[in-house]
């Protein structure tokens, strides 16, 4: 099998170096003007992420409206030597920033959106940059679902792309997996579709392969005949951490795939614009979907409600409400974070965490989270991410709200990875992780042997970058 070069070359150049670029001001004028390069006046707006801590700064800001400025863009990238890494929000923006982007023309496509319906067959299109909230509000009225995350304003692309963890995802599996087309510009500046019938081994690279293939313009994924569900949180002082944790994670043993839950240990801060149950306390929360009737779902929940939690917001919901129930920042913030997938956890697990988080404590983070897998998660599907191997996604995220806090949450994120190392499997979940890691971390073996020759084959020369680099 041919692999990526080491040090990929420019298009058309064999054997120069893209590290030998030439300046980005070549790409001057395209896409009506909205390219900015170091120094332009409208630079450092163009390259925030939403994630604010993470610092990007490439060679280039490129901002299309149409799939002909994003392959003109592409391909005077290309000519230059510079290399290319696509982007719509940048929640999970943290791991590209810590490359060198010096030679990388970061394309931004948050004004490239749409999403049209096809009820008869459930399947929705979705434009390159277009929110979950948009493609939500698209389906609810079919009484159709989707893989969607737990923000609205995340990008369809980015998430499933990389993977993507629902709160249906026990019963439903990865986001990625209901890619069934993608719309592609390559590194020629091509424009081509990957589906069941064509360029079939570029869209099973693409099912998780995340941004390293090429700039995604448009998905079609399936959807589901959801039109309510079963979901909530459930909330109580940080004081009853250490029963609440020990009942949760002893609940998770043996549930139905039906259900999917995380629990959060979190920190608000002491703001007038939260609700007075959540400013300036700390609280542990149960949240997430049971997939079943009313009575069936109330007796699963019973054994947490029997904790007399302060806040019980579990009932018959429209699907769309999903996006609300985990209380992501509404708007963009600076984080840190780490991650680790866990195995089984016993009482000793969970006295470690507690140790970190529980009552009492100061572990510097926003919350520590974790997020129950298992179920169709962890069993293989057709994609570059076939599964995840594991039984919970930890994930620890800390404010940084500037570089002092940013080493210190990092650290405090790192403590609690590291109290549970002995019961983590070495893996990760990308749409997770915040740094550069070992792609075989990620994949199998097989799918990370197979994801490295489709991009071979369709970036040859390496002009690609994705959040994660798979080579």
């Amino acid at each position: 099998m041919t692999t990526t070069p080491t040090t990929p070359t420019t298009p058309g150049t064999p054997g120069t170096p893209l590290d030998v670029a030439r300046p980005a001001t070549s790409l001057r004028g395209l896409c009506g003007g909205r390219v900015a390069l170091p120094g332009d006046d409208g630079y450092d707006a163009a390259r925030v992420a939403w994630n604010l801590a993470a610092d990007q700064r490439p060679a280039a800001v490129a901002v299309p409206r149409s799939v002909e400025e994003t392959a003109e863009v592409v391909r005077a990238a290309a000519a230059a030597g510079l290399r290319v890494a696509a982007q719509s929000t940048g929640h999970g923006a943290s791991a590209l920033a810590e490359a060198d982007l010096s030679d990388t023309v970061l394309v931004r496509l948050h004004e490239l959106t749409g999403v049209s319906v096809d009820v008869e067959t459930r399947t929705a299109r979705v434009v390159g940059g277009t929110l979950w909230a948009d493609v939500v509000a698209a389906i609810a009225p079919h009484g159709l679902a989707a893989l969607h995350g737990s923000a609205p304003d995340v990008a369809v692309a980015g998430y499933a792309l990389g993977g993507g963890l629902s709160f249906f995802a026990r019963q439903h599996g990865l986001a990625a997996h209901s890619i069934t087309a993608a719309e592609v510009v390559t590194a020629t500046g091509e424009l081509v579709r990957a589906d069941g019938a064509q360029n079939t081994e570029l869209l099973h690279a693409l099912r998780g392969g995340g941004g390293n293939l090429g700039v995604v313009v448009a998905l079609e994924i399936a959807l589901l005949p959801i039109a309510d569900v079963y979901g909530g949180m459930l909330l109580w002082d940080r004081e009853r951490a250490a029963e609440v944790v020990r009942a949760w994670t002893e609940w998770t043993r043996d549930l139905p795939e039906s259900v999917t839950t995380s629990l959060r240990v979190m920190s608000f801060p002491p703001l007038p614009e939260l609700p007075p149950f959540l400013s300036g306390r700390d609280l542990v929360i149960v949240d997430g979907a049971v997939l079943e009737d009313d009575d069936t779902a109330a007796a699963l929940l019973a054994p947490l409600r029997a904790l007399a939690p302060e806040l019980d917001t579990f009932g018959r919901m429209p699907a769309a409400g999903m996006l609300g129930v985990h209380m992501d920042p509404p708007a963009p913030v600076p984080s840190v974070a780490d991650h680790a997938v866990l195995g089984p956890l016993p009482d000793a697990a969970v006295d470690a965490l507690l140790a970190e988080v529980g009552a009492g404590t100061r572990s510097g983070l926003m919350f520590a989270e974790l997020r129950h897998l298992g179920g169709a998660v962890a069993r293989p599907a057709d994609g570059a991410l076939s599964h995840v191997d594991g039984d919970y996604a930890l994930f620890c995220v800390a404010v940084a709200p500037g570089p002092e806090a940013a080493v210190a949450g990092r650290a405090a994120a790192a403590r609690v990875v590291e109290a549970l190392a002995p019961w983590a499997t070495g893996r990760h979940v990308l749409t997770f992780t915040e740094r550069p890691v070992d792609p075989a971390t990620a994949y199998s073996t097989d799918g990370l042997a197979r994801l490295r020759a489709a991009k071979t084959a369709v970036d040859p020369t390496g002009v690609f970058v994705g959040n994660h680099r798979v080579s």
